[in-house]
């Protein structure tokens, strides 16, 4: 297996996350325990069990370990989704 750096998904889950960070960065404050925190948590997953997964010795923990980051991805994007209906930012501008 490769190094986790090395595959092009976990760098593309690297930029993914900071781009989460800077989207949640300008929601209210009263959402920092809430949305804020759930969608900065589940975008470091991703990265993250990657990262793993790529450490572990089989190729079958890998893919475990991938499922994991689907369930991650599918979370943040449920998050993304509600944060848009519900208008959430830091002015008046809707998240686009």
């Amino acid at each position: 297996m490769a190094n986790h750096k090395d595959l092009e998904v976990w760098k593309q889950a690297i930029e993914l996350t900071k781009a989460v960070y800077e989207l949640t960065a300008g929601f209210p404050a009263s959402e920092i325990y809430g949305l804020t925190s759930q969608m900065r948590r589940s975008a470091i997953s991703i990265p993250s069990n990657i990262a793993e997964g790529a450490a572990r010795s089989s190729d079958k923990a890998f893919i475990q370990f991938l499922y994991v980051t689907l369930g991650s991805i599918a979370e943040l994007d449920t998050q993304y989704i509600l944060s848009k209906e519900i208008q959430l930012t830091g002015g008046s501008a809707k998240v686009e």
